[in-house]
């Protein structure tokens, strides 16, 4: 570390999850490398904080972001930054502050808050365990179950997909199409506007496999890779899908949540 090194501090009365995240969002826009973030979870204290902030006045370029709701922690962190001379970010003020005007009470200040167990937290846990459990294919019987069943051929991303989606509380089955076994019986009895087909250019999908391959140190050359497999995996996926009828999007220059905001807006419009 160097004296042009930005250094962000990131103090939190919680895990500093939030906090650490505005910090990455916002230094990769500069597109610099030249930083370091230290995160100092669960720090309500003066005696916590103080030296962290003393550590922080010593450098040339510092930030200090804190997420801390107790107020007064806050009217430390404010007071004593200030008398530093330090850049500060203070995530849950003004928020918190703009609500209250909006509410007419103020907030109970009880830190963590966001990360109490609560239903929604359950039903994330059990989507995920789903989406694990009828992973490409391991059971067919979770299609029936399943809030979406995703089908395509092999890296169209469906498993990634499945993950993104348990986290948002879906329960995902997903179901890999090869020509030379049946597609189960289960994702032809599905409502097919629950079943979305996944489908990616060839050229990506070389590239995607090939990348697959070199990772388990295996040739390229292999039938993985081969492009006229890959041409006959998608013709017949694309049968496949137009026999079921259901929606299909084109992954190739989709991130996993651009495809998942479409997955997520037509589930939701059966609703």
């Amino acid at each position: 570390m160097t004296d042009s090194t930005m250094i962000i501090y990131v103090i939190s009365d919680s895990i500093g999850e939030t906090g650490e995240l505005i910090a990455k969002g916002s230094i990769r826009q500069f597109e610099s490398e030249n930083f370091e973030i230290k995160r100092y979870p669960y720090h309500n204290s003066i005696e916590q904080i103080e030296p962290i902030l003393l550590e922080a006045s010593q450098s040339p370029k510092s930030l200090v972001i804190y997420t801390n709701v107790v107020q007064s922690t806050r009217d430390y962190i404010e007071k004593e930054t200030k008398r530093l001379n330090l850049h500060t970010v203070d995530v849950m003020g003004s928020p918190m502050n703009q609500i209250e005007q909006i509410l007419g009470y103020p907030p109970i200040r009880e830190p963590g808050l966001i990360r109490r167990l609560d239903d929604n937290y359950f039903k994330k846990v059990e989507a995920i365990e789903f989406a694990v459990k009828y992973d490409d294919g391991k059971d067919p019987r979770g299609v029936i179950k399943a809030d979406i069943c995703l089908v395509g051929i092999s890296r169209t991303s469906k498993t990634p997909l499945s993950m993104y989606l348990a986290n948002k509380n879906y329960k995902v089955a997903n179901i890999p199409l090869v020509p030379e076994v049946p597609v189960p019986s289960e994702v032809y009895a599905k409502d097919v506007n629950k079943v979305i087909g996944l489908t990616c250019n060839p050229e990506k999908l070389i590239s995607i496999r090939e990348e697959r391959l070199k990772s388990l140190g295996l040739s390229n050359g292999a039938k993985y890779a081969n492009i006229d497999r890959i041409k006959e995996e998608l013709k017949y996926s694309k049968q496949i899908m137009e026999e079921l009828g259901c929606i299909v999007i084109d992954v190739t220059s989709k991130a996993i949540e651009e495809t998942a905001e479409i997955v997520m807006e037509h589930v939701d419009s059966l609703i």
